[in-house]
């Protein structure tokens, strides 16, 4: 493997070459005479730091190394959106479902499969969450990309089925694996999450959100009140389809209802909320599916912010494997799938933003059903146009002469009131910033032995700010960069219309910010105070 990068550098470099395209060229074309799997930009560029330290450090030879940096940097868009994302798992166990579609195999996570790119580098680390982050980060920044505002995803199921005590020992991890990059302190570790949490608020590198996954059924009040102790900002919930019918036939076991509770309690809290949502399923239809969506947002109960579309496919280690070799289930075809995302993204509202459209999974493990992994660019190649805040976000296409516009959205959820408000171009093809903003009037804390009582210390109406964000390249903590909105004062002026918002229309005497660790300092310079785990400011 040595002899392969080496080769792979040094030929690089002879031959000059000038983009991401011819690399890709001569790595495919060393790798065939390698007789051998073609290397990551990731593994080169590694090898390349440690092995030829030559071309980087002496000057005659600094410039041949920084031209073959440009040309081996990866995956631009991971930081476009304005932090980088880092997706941790969770150790294998039981999980409560015994949904149809689910692959399961031996000492991986329910519904993960063992050759998809997070398993593998979860595997690799024995599911040890302060390697899983730490090597993350890592391999960022040997890509080039900035890692200080950190999106944590933590996945591996239901988090919610784990043991308390191994989901605050994880979640404790992670966060200490950040505060000690780049230096590593592999080991047990005696320290306190509350403890790491407070370091992160000033560490070089801050989790600025975190993400859980876990099902509509495991959501109460207590649940809820634990990941705002861990700084969870966003649940992503396994709702998979909103028809009782096929949820029973596969064997799902929640219900419609349960999905709109935990919406509304998610919404109340301020969490973020993502659907992970199953076209496709056994016992729907092409028609059903998209009434799904049209159903989806239109209806107060549900409104998602955030959505992940997985068509479901046929794996060998499943139950629906064995209906679809009976002839009993008929998955859909690459054709009824590009058609079928072609009409939803017709559908999604601008205050929505599609994650994912298919799933990571590897093509090798599809038996039946979807397996385009590039579907987002066929279909954007196809000139569709889609409205979702993904597909207008700004990314690496701004310069500060551009003129920006704010725009107003507002919209009822979950028996409450949510404002959208957007800095875009004046066409709302362009999204540099955004704020979610929700009104409810009966916004109650769970009881428990530990609190009993929550509304964060009022009685009023409270007003709740769900989310901040600005987009574009990633700009480190304290610096600013023209060819990017972060920093420019964009994430202030959408808070301070908030307030007004809150104060003026609704009456509300104060505002809380469901604000991520590494985002509290940002709150404190705006005069927000930190109570329970919120952020929160008087009007």
């Amino acid at each position: 493997m040595k002899k392969l990068l080496a080769t792979i550098i040094k030929e690089a470099i002879r031959r000059k070459c000038k983009s991401p395209e011819d690399f890709e060229k001569l790595k495919k074309e060393i790798s065939k005479r390698f007789k051998t799997a073609t290397p990551r930009n990731a593994d080169i560029k590694r090898f390349g730091l440690e092995e030829f330290q030559e071309l980087h450090s002496r000057k005659e030879k600094a410039e041949p190394w920084k031209n073959f940096e440009k040309i081996i940097k990866s995956k631009k868009v991971r930081t476009f959106s304005g932090v980088a994302v880092v997706a941790v798992l969770t150790k294998p166990y039981p999980c409560r479902g015994k949904c149809l579609y689910c692959p399961t195999e031996a000492e991986i996570p329910k519904s993960y499969l063992s050759n998809e790119p997070a398993v593998m580098r979860a595997v690799s680390v024995k599911f040890n969450p302060y390697q899983q982050v730490q090597k993350r980060l890592r391999a960022l920044e040997i890509n080039g990309h900035d890692t200080s505002k950190i999106e944590l995803i933590i996945m591996g199921g239901t988090f919610s089925d784990l043991p308390r005590k191994y989901q605050y020992w994880f979640v404790k991890e992670c966060y200490r694996a950040a505060n000690d990059y780049p230096t590593s302190r592999l080991g047990n570790s005696v320290s306190k999450l509350t403890k790491e949490q407070k370091r992160n608020e000033k560490a070089k590198h801050r989790i600025v959100g975190l993400t859980l996954e876990t099902r509509p059924d495991t959501l109460d009040g207590k649940e809820i009140e634990s990941y705002r102790e861990l700084g969870c900002t966003r649940v992503e919930i396994g709702v998979q389809s909103i028809y009782d019918d096929v949820l029973e036939k596969n064997r799902r076991g929640h219900s419609v209802e349960q999905t709109v509770k935990a919406t509304k309690l998610l919404k109340d809290a301020g969490f973020k909320v993502s659907y992970h949502l199953m076209p496709g399923l056994w016992g729907s239809n092409f028609k059903k599916d998209i009434e799904m969506f049209q159903i989806i947002f239109s209806d107060s109960r549900f409104q998602p912010d955030l959505v992940k579309i997985y068509p479901c496919v046929v794996t060998q280690n499943s139950v629906l494997y064995n209906l679809w070799k009976k002839k009993k289930y008929k998955p859909l075809t690459n054709q009824q799938t590009e058609k079928l995302i072609i009409a939803i993204k017709k559908i999604i509202p601008p205050y929505v933003r599609i994650s994912r459209l298919i799933r990571d999974i590897p093509d090798t493990s599809i038996v039946a059903g979807p397996n385009i992994s590039n579907l987002r660019q066929i279909i954007q190649n196809k000139g569709i146009n889609c409205q979702c805040i993904r597909c207008r976000e700004v990314r690496g296409s701004y310069t500060n002469q551009e003129k920006i516009t704010l725009r107003k959205i507002d919209y009822d959820a979950s028996d409450g009131k949510e404002i959208f408000l957007e800095y875009c171009s004046p066409d709302h093809k362009k999204l540099y910033s955004m704020l979610r903003l929700r009104i409810t009037s009966s916004f109650r804390r769970p009881t428990s032995k530990k609190n009993k009582r929550l509304s964060f210390g009022i009685s009023e109406r409270t007003a709740i700010i769900r989310e901040v964000h600005t987009y574009g390249k990633l700009v480190p903590i304290g610096a600013r960069e023209k060819k990017s909105p972060q920093h420019a004062g964009l994430g202030k002026k959408l808070i301070k219309r908030a307030e007004q918002i809150a104060k003026e229309e609704f009456g509300c005497q104060k505002i809380a910010v469901i604000a991520g660790i590494g985002v509290r300092e940002y709150y404190r310079k705006l005069g927000y105070r930190l109570q329970d785990t919120y952020m929160v400011k008087k009007l």
